[in-house]
């Protein structure tokens, strides 16, 4: 249990007064956050227009784009993409979009802004690692970005440990060689931010809490930020020493990942030894917890928002947070079910097949509270609200196409085909931006201090959600029909039936994207011309909404919160209004009120 001693002495640094210490290198946890959010909304359009170059070279793969060749001078001439460079987008996609965009938004930015406010806190618990880390994850951002301006080669060609093998020494070039091993530098580097961001979270939810906030009394979505802390704390210290290795491998003459005999453009590369099993092995033992790095944080805003919209607690926050800890567990021991056609043992497909299926359980559980939970609930509709409900469409969308991929009979079939492609864009990518589009409209007027335009804001929901189920649903079907992913383009005559489907999904891509301009522009907007915003325009009942907005340097102004009761205290006859805030001693006794 916390003590006030320990919240005392969380804030040990006084408030800038510089620029550069008040806004750059900042101690103030909130800074922090704008500064990881910031970085995220940055990567993302940066993956979005990758993506849309991807999707155009599908369906017209022999067009030029125009300024392509800025971005890389492998590029044959007219800026016409060649099938390398393809691969190579694909993979500077999928970097940012994991790791700087779906690691940094729903935990680092949202959860280093309120997990010390929630838990009644003034800072994290250390400040300085908390800066160290979001400055190791901008080093880590610029050394990846870097990756695309070496010269004569574009960075890493493809995700898998094949693709990353395949241009290992032999005649790549050096602009290719430099771009793959700044890709395994970048990460090294992201994950040791993210360690000590992981440090960080654990020491403030545990020691800093404030007089009355027992674990049990903590909201759900610092319970998630908690319990993701503890599954980044040992999934990127696998990560980490992989990336070292495979580093070593490209610079230094060691052969961990490189089997003897590998052959490169006619030359047998002088190495042997390794196994680029093991680096699966140790990739996938961090990439499926990774799934749920991204969305557990999401979870957790959406169901502290979906409670405030409700006006009453989900059916059990205890269960929540039961199956919230065991899909935290059971993360670790399912990553096989990547490798299925890896040529492990089969036996090892059926071991991995059981727990693939069993971390459905307390997902399902977890989707059933909260439809469960909505039915007969007056739900307030507004863009935060319709962000959280679209968030449960896709994680049971995206998810029930994750049963077909656990079977192994099944896999063998649709592995590496755009099924899988579609099956992780919605149950990982879309979901958890969906969690954090929630989290930014309920929460920007406490950051801010500021409202969000509330119609630019459902457009934005409409448009994204009706765009991404455009985009994502007809990749099940074209990974059904056979249709093989990473190719980049389809010329051969079975799947040019196909290609109109293809040019559906680009259009598709293209429309959603310019939603995402709306949404930009209507952050901007709002954070300088918006109206003034409420201390509690959500008569929300957590500590947050118990500070100024924007919250002070040291957030309660000197003065610890007591907590007196759970946070959810909404649909109580005999109140100020329907709901109790956390830190009032009010009674709260009285008869909930279900009408």
């Amino acid at each position: 249990m916390s003590g006030l001693g320990s919240a005392e002495a969380s804030h040990q640094h006084v408030a800038p007064t510089g620029f550069i210490r008040k806004y750059v290198f900042s101690l103030d946890h909130k800074v922090i956050g704008l500064q990881y959010y910031g970085l995220a909304v940055v990567a993302v359009f940066i993956g979005m227009v990758l993506s849309w170059l991807m999707r155009i070279h599908l369906v017209w793969p022999n067009s030029p784009i125009p300024g392509l060749h800025l971005l890389s001078k492998n590029g044959a001439p007219g800026d016409v993409m060649t099938p390398e460079y393809y691969l190579s987008l694909l993979t500077m996609h999928g970097t940012l979009m994991v790791f700087f965009v779906l690691t940094n938004a729903p935990f680092a930015a949202f959860g280093n802004y309120f997990l010390p406010i929630q838990i009644g806190a003034e800072d994290m618990a250390f400040p300085r690692f908390n800066m160290m880390s979001f400055w190791t994850t901008f080093a880590a951002f610029c050394v990846l970005i870097a990756a695309f301006f070496i010269p004569d080669g574009p960075p890493i060609s493809g995700w898998t440990a094949y693709a990353t093998l395949s241009a290992v020494g032999g005649d790549a070039g050096p602009g290719m060689a430099y771009g793959q091993t700044l890709w395994g530098i970048s990460i090294a580097i992201f994950c040791i931010a993210s360690l000590l961001g992981s440090l960080n979270f654990i020491a403030t939810t545990l020691d800093l809490r404030t007089k009355g906030m027992s674990l049990m009394r903590m909201p759900i979505c610092t319970w998630a930020w908690f319990i993701t802390s503890c599954i980044a704390l040992l999934a990127f210290a696998v990560l980490l020493p992989a990336c070292i290795l495979l580093c070593l491998d490209r610079v230094a003459g060691t052969s961990f990942f490189i089997p003897s005999g590998l052959v490169f453009n006619d030359h047998v590369i002088p190495h042997g030894g390794g196994s680029a099993l093991l680096w699966q092995h140790l990739f996938w033992f961090f990439g499926h917890p990774e799934v749920y790095i991204a969305i557990l944080p999401a979870m957790g805003i959406v169901s502290h928002i979906l409670i405030n919209s409700m006006r009453r607690p989900l059916l059990s926050h205890r269960v929540v947070i039961g199956s919230m800890i065991s899909i935290g567990f059971l993360s670790y021991v399912v990553w096989g079910h990547h490798m299925f056609v890896s040529g492990m043992n089969p036996l090892s497909s059926l071991v991995f097949s059981f727990p693939t299926l069993i971390i459905t359980i307390p997902a399902t559980v977890l989707t059933l509270i909260w439809l469960g939970s909505l039915y007969g609930s007056r739900l307030r509709i507004n863009s935060a609200s319709l962000f959280a409900l679209g968030f449960i469409s896709m994680f049971v969308s995206g998810g029930v196409s994750g049963f077909f991929l656990a079977q192994p009979s099944i896999d063998i079939y649709l592995h590496a085909t755009y099924f899988v492609v579609g099956h992780f864009h919605l149950v990982m990518g879309v979901a958890a931006i969906f969690g954090v589009f929630a989290g930014t409209y309920f929460w920007f007027p406490k950051m801010t201090g500021h409202m969000m335009n509330e119609t630019l804001g459902k457009i934005h929901f409409w448009g994204t959600f009706i765009g991404a189920y455009c985009i994502f649903m007809p990749f099940h079907y074209l990974g059904m029909v056979g249709n093989v992913r990473r190719y980049s383009s389809f010329v051969d005559d079975f799947l040019q039936p196909y290609l109109p489907l293809h040019k559906f999904i680009t259009f598709a891509a293209l429309t959603t994207g310019a939603f995402q301009i709306l949404f930009l522009l209507n952050l901007l907007y709002s954070r300088f011309k918006g109206p003034k915003a409420p201390v509690n325009p959500w008569e929300c009942t957590s500590l947050e909404w118990t500070v100024p907005s924007p919250p002070p340097f040291d957030n309660f102004g000197g003065v610890h919160p007591v907590v007196y009761h759970d946070p959810y205290q909404y649909g109580i006859e005999g109140s100020t209004g329907d709901y109790v805030m956390q830190s009032s001693p009010e009674t709260i006794a009285v008869e909930r009120d279900e009408k």
